[in-house]
């Protein structure tokens, strides 16, 4: 407004209120003087002047809000918002009285002033005008009149006490609405940022806002309007480079504190910390990509601070931006708003929102570190209430164990050393039981899989891992532990090298196991095997020996072995020749139990039986597809004759004609104790068996029947099948599945978690019996003769 407005209004009201006055001394003094007539109308009128000036606050109190008193302070950069003279304001040492009430003070009273609103008057919503009605009591807490009202001179008479009262009882009780809050904190907020109160005062309203968020602190909208204020009003009181990191933000941008904190140390120079780029990235919209789980974030920070002091053990330097910084500031009251520029050291701190380069560092980091992580919060994810078990904490990376590693963790270390010491092998159940902390009922591949998982983690070896071995251990087999070389966070998958070499000392530990004793010359031939097989990682060889160990502990069964030497290829089939007639040798004299042994594999490998004797007096096989590891002499045993060596060891034919004729004489002899009267129809059933089942002998063939009947059986169940038909489990077992492989090319029962049905060969067989009407029921009631035949035969295979 300028100064022709001004006078002209001032005029037009000193006129106005000269005729006003005239008028009234007319009528009520007649009886005057003139000249004191006219002395009271000039004073009057100037009286009347006075007191409406009074009440219009004039343009000159309009302020640019700066600190002077504090060189500190942020610079406010504003629109000359209107502001309130010092004589609505009441101090907090001071009390006002409004309807008979005390309130106290810190709050505007007075007769409220018309105020510049975007060329619009109104009235302060906070100041409270004690010329207006007020009722004797306030009923009014939980707000109803309240919500639809703009400020103090909008509110009914009932309000207005109900306020009044609030204010009265010391403004603590929050079972009153919150809006009644918010009136008073609008008066705050108005005094702090547009009628430039001391430094002392500034902290005084800072610290009653931060009251009044405490105590409506369940109100999420009033937090959002205290805490912008808070955060804002902080700027000016405290050291920016006192912050903390902030982790715990749910808003959408880096939030101001964390702009100030970084903006100040980026004017300063300083590098920044790793857990202040965290930080960062964090806050920031880019990062929500790269950060994992909030279940595992404390181990996520730990990691993110190491491979950060990897990259920059000093700090990270960031180049100062160009664009200031600037803080929005929008009154709750919605009576004003303005721009903060904060500054530090007397200077205007920069904005660091536009820099990306921090942040791509950040990124890059966090990913690497969450890489890491990632095999742990699987486990986490799955078990949710396993964080701090020993196979949990075994998937950590290894930077994080001193300072997350439990004494069970440690505890499994050291036993697991101490048992690589001994030998490496210890019973599967045990391992387990270390692993998840009690033993298990019964093992199953993901078991297995996770205590080899969680062992590698701490750098052991597990064998047989059921993802590399030719089959699982059971329950109460041993199973081997050794020494990995490194940890491993992944176990990988291995080659086809190491395959066909698992296969390979297999073959070679079924004839060392063959007469029931594993010789030292038998143990080194097969160590020299996998020392010198080519193309295998360090990881493959540990892993290969620590094989051998075990099967040279735990015989390979020679169904199994039937199966995995089924297509081998000519190259492979070479190797193994040479690797059975190497561990034969070994020994020093090639028994009779070792040239059966190899005779097996020769069949399962589809070469001719008779291929083994001229191989085992050639005393090697040597192919010219291979090159094979000569036979080396052994220390032990006899020395070989001069005029035998020529090659190999020669057999003693004299002593197997002699044990031929000694089977048949044994024979003989049980014939004649077993042989006694069928039942009727017993005949008949045989011939039915033998049609059904050729090759199998009755008992096994009514067993044969009776087990296709279910897909799976445990180890109880096929012990208790196996008596009720008078066989033993182990015999049972590998003469079905030599039939099934001479007449089905595969195993018949598959020894795992209890023991499989090939489903192909049991369809196979049940549509067999399907088509033949009958069955072997006949055979069960001819129990002596059946008996006395597998006793027969079972004894003429022992002696062969």
């Amino acid at each position: 407004m300028d100064i022709t407005i001004k006078l002209l209004r001032k005029s037009f009201f000193y006129l106005l209120f000269f005729t006003l006055c005239m008028f009234v001394i007319n009528f009520i003094f007649e009886n005057w003087q003139r000249d004191l007539k006219l002395l009271f109308c000039l004073f009057a009128t100037l009286v009347l002047i006075w007191w409406r000036e009074k009440r219009q606050i004039p343009n000159e109190v309009k302020k640019v809000m700066n600190h002077e008193e504090d060189d500190n302070a942020p610079f406010r950069d504003t629109d000359a918002q209107d502001a309130l003279s010092e004589d609505f304001w009441v101090p907090s040492n001071r009390s006002a009285t409004v309807a008979g009430r005390a309130i106290g003070g810190m709050v505007y009273v007075g007769s409220p002033p018309m105020l510049d609103r975007d060329g619009q008057e109104e009235e302060c919503r906070s100041l409270i005008d004690p010329s207006l009605p007020v009722a004797r009591t306030g009923n009014d807490k939980i707000g109803i009149g309240m919500l639809i009202q703009k400020g103090y001179s909008d509110m009914p008479p009932e309000i207005r006490a109900t306020y009044l009262e609030w204010l009265a009882s010391g403004r603590s009780d929050e079972s009153y609405n919150a809006e009644y809050m918010f009136l008073y904190f609008y008066g705050l907020e108005r005094r702090y940022f547009l009628d430039n109160p001391s430094v002392a005062e500034e902290r005084e309203i800072f610290y009653e806002v931060k009251r009044l968020a405490s105590l409506y602190r369940d109100n999420e909208d009033a937090l959002y309007e205290l805490a912008g204020f808070i955060q804002v009003a902080r700027i000016g009181m405290e050291d920016v480079t006192l912050y903390e990191p902030v982790f715990e933000f749910s808003g959408s941008g880096v939030p101001l504190e964390l702009k100030l904190a970084i903006g100040a140390r980026v004017a300063r120079g300083d590098l920044l910390s790793a857990k202040w780029l965290m930080s960062w990235l964090h806050c920031d919209p880019a990062g929500l990509a790269v950060f994992p789980s909030d279940l595992i974030f404390e181990e996520f920070r730990m990691l993110f601070d190491i491979r950060f002091e990897e990259r920059f053990p000093n700090g990270l330097k960031v180049d100062k931006p160009s664009e200031t910084l600037r803080i929005p500031y929008k009154a709750a009251s919605g009576e004003f708003q303005l721009d903060i520029i904060p500054e530090f050291d007397g200077k205007r701190l920069s904005d660091i929102s536009e820099l990306r380069e921090p942040l791509e560092i950040a990124q890059e980091i966090a990913e690497e570190a969450g890489a890491d992580l990632h095999q742990y919060l699987r486990f986490i994810v799955r078990n949710p209430y396993s964080g701090t078990s020993p196979e949990a904490l075994a998937r950590l990376p290894r930077e994080l164990w001193p300072l997350f590693a439990s004494r069970e963790l440690i505890r499994l270390k050291g036993w697991a050393d101490d048992i690589v010491r001994r030998g490496g092998l210890v019973p599967v159940g045990e391992v387990i039981a270390r692993i998840e902390g009690k033993t298990p009922d019964k093992l199953t591949k993901r078991k297995l899989t996770k205590a080899a998982d969680s062992l590698a983690q701490i750098g052991f070896g597990f064998t047989p891992d059921p993802r590399f071995a030719l089959r699982s251990p059971k329950l109460g087999e041993p199973a081997m532990i050794f020494d990995l070389g490194r940890t491993v966070v992944q176990l990988e998958d291995v080659s086809e090298t190491y395959r066909n070499a698992l296969v390979n000392i297999a073959s070679g530990a079924f004839v060392a196991h063959a007469d029931g004793e594993i010789t030292e010359n038998e143990r080194k031939t097969l160590l020299e095997l996998v020392r010198d097989t080519k193309k295998l990682s360090d990881l493959e060889r540990r892993r290969l020996t620590a094989d051998l160990e075990w099967m040279l502990s735990v015989a390979p069964a020679v169904a199994l072995l039937r199966r995995k030497l089924k297509g081998t290829v000519p190259e492979v089939v070479a190797t193994i020749r040479t690797t059975l007639i190497s561990v034969a040798h070994a020994g020093g004299v090639v028994r009779v139990d070792d040239v059966a042994a190899v005779e097996k594999i020769y069949k399962a490998l589809g070469l001719n039986p008779s291929l083994v004797y001229s191989d085992l007096h050639a005393g090697e096989f040597r192919d010219s597809l291979v090159e094979a590891r000569s036979a080396k002499p052994t220390l032990s045993g006899k020395a070989i004759p001069a005029e035998n060596s020529t090659g190999g060891i020669e057999l003693d034919t004299n002593h197997i004609t002699h044990i031929h004729s000694e089977t048949a004489r044994a024979s003989s002899v049980l014939g004649d104790i077993f042989d006694y009267e069928e039942t009727e129809g017993g005949a008949e059933d045989e011939a039915m068996q033998e049609t059904l089942f050729p090759g199998l002998e009755p008992i096994r063939a009514a067993f044969v029947k009776e087990i296709v009947k279910k897909e799976h059986w445990t180890e109880d169940e096929f012990r208790d099948l196996c008596a009720q038909f008078s066989l033993l489990a182990s015999g049972a077992l590998e003469d079905i599945n030599e039939w099934a492989f001479e007449n089905f090319g595969d195993a018949l029962l598959d020894e795992h978690d209890g023991f499989e049905i090939n489903s192909d060969i049991a369809d196979a067989l049940r549509k067999r019996c399907k088509d033949k009407d009958g069955g072997v029921e006949a055979g069960t009631r001819k129990r002596g003769k059946i008996n006395g035949a597998y006793i027969l035969n079972y004894t003429k295979n022992r002696l062969l």
